[in-house]
C-alpha cells in the first residue's frame, strides 16, 4: 500500500501522540494499552456510531452540530448511549484535559453497542453496557497538501440510497468507502470520487466535494452522501458572504469543465482539488475562490 504521508487523511508527525491517554468506558489507557472486548459489537460488526471533532484554540469546532449528528444516528439503529449531551461532552474534554490539549487536537469518539455475549447480529445478545472510546491527538494537515492539491480517482463504487444504507448515519461500517479509495490508491489518486446511484457524483469516500462554476460553488445534495458539518460550515460562510452556493445534482461532465474543486472535511478544512481521473481541473494549481472559501470557512468558525 502507498505511503500513509501521501494519504489524503495524512498529518505532520507529532512526537506527543506516542503519550496520549485514551479514554475507554471512563478509564484512562496508554495508548498502546487501549483495548476493547473481540465480542465488541463495533469490532465484531461495525455496529455503532462515531464523530470526529476539531479543537481549534480552546474551541470544539461546531459541538452542537457534532452532538446533533451523533443522538440522530444512535436513535435511529436503537442504540442508547447512557450519556445525555452533557455527558458525552464531559468525556471529550475531560480527554483532552487529561492530555493536556488546548489547540490543533482532532477527538474521534466512538460509541459502539457494547461487549455481547457472541459475536451475531442480534442486539439483544448484548450483555453490558455501550462502549464509550474517546481517542484525541495533535493532528495538523500536510501543508503541502494544500499547496498542491489532491488528486482523485472516479471509483466504479457508488454510494447508496437511503433505503439501501444511509450514509448520513455515520456508522462504524464504512466497507464500501473503503473499497473505493482502495481503488483510487491502487489507480494513484489520493482519494475516491463516488457517484451516487443514478450517476450524479456524490462526494468523496472521506470527505464532501465541491466544484466552483462561474464564481458559485456547487455541492451534492447529500441524498446520497454522508451529512458533512464542515460541507455545510463551508456553504454557510459562503452565503453569509453574498455569494452563491448550490446543492444540486451535477455529473462528472461538469466537474471536468469546473473552474475550481475542494473538498471539505474535519481534520483538513477546505483542501483543493487539482485533478481528476487524470484530468487537471482549471489551470492545474489550487485557485483563488478555494482559498476565498477556506478563509471565510476558518473566519466563521473562529480559526483565523
Amino acid at each position: 500500500m502507498a505511503n500513509e504521508q501521501a494519504s489524503a487523511q495524512a498529518y505532520m508527525p507529532d512526537a506527543r501522540n506516542e503519550q496520549v491517554l485514551v479514554h475507554v468506558n471512563g478509564q484512562y489507557f496508554p495508548r498502546d494499552k487501549a483495548m476493547v472486548s473481540v465480542f465488541d459489537s463495533g469490532f465484531a460488526l461495525g455496529d455503532g456510531v462515531w464523530e470526529g471533532l476539531r479543537l481549534v484554540k480552546g474551541k470544539l469546532i461546531s459541538l452542537d452540530a457534532h452532538l446533533d449528528r451523533l443522538f440522530e444516528g444512535a436513535r435511529s439503529i436503537d442504540l442508547e448511549i447512557g450519556l445525555d449531551r452533557a455527558g458525552v461532552t464531559k468525556v471529550v474534554t475531560d480527554t483532552l484535559a487529561r492530555n493536556g490539549m488546548t489547540d490543533g487536537a482532532h477527538i474521534r469518539l466512538m460509541i459502539t453497542r457494547g461487549t455481547k455475549k457472541t459475536p451475531n447480529q442480534d442486539p439483544r445478545f448484548v450483555i453490558g453496557p455501550p462502549t464509550i472510546v474517546c481517542v484525541a491527538e495533535y493532528k495538523t494537515p500536510i501543508p503541502e497538501a494544500k499547496a498542491k492539491g489532491y488528486a482523485l480517482f472516479t471509483s466504479t463504487f457508488r454510494t447508496t440510497a437511503p433505503d439501501q444504507f444511509d450514509l448520513r448515519l455515520n456508522s462504524h461500517s464504512r466497507l464500501n468507502l473503503i473499497q473505493a479509495l482502495i481503488q483510487a490508491i491502487k489507480a494513484g489518486a489520493d482519494e475516491a470520487l463516488m457517484l451516487d446511484p443514478r450517476g450524479f457524483v456524490a462526494s468523496c469516500n472521506s470527505t464532501n466535494f465541491f466544484i466552483v462554476r462561474g464564481g458559485e460553488i456547487w455541492t451534492s445534495t447529500s441524498l446520497y452522501s454522508f451529512k458533512g458539518i464542515t460541507q455545510h460550515n463551508v456553504i454557510d460562510a459562503w452565503r453569509a458572504a453574498g455569494r452563491t452556493a448550490r446543492e444540486c445534482d451535477f455529473t462528472l461532465a461538469q466537474v471536468y469543465s469546473a473552474d475550481e474543486a475542494f473538498v471539505t472535511g474535519t481534520l483538513g478544512g477546505v483542501t483543493p482539488v487539482t485533478r481528476v481521473d487524470g484530468r487537471p481541473i482549471g489551470n492545474g494549481t489550487a485557485g483563488k475562490l478555494t482559498k476565498e472559501a477556506s478563509d471565510l470557512y476558518l473566519k466563521s468558525v473562529g480559526a483565523l
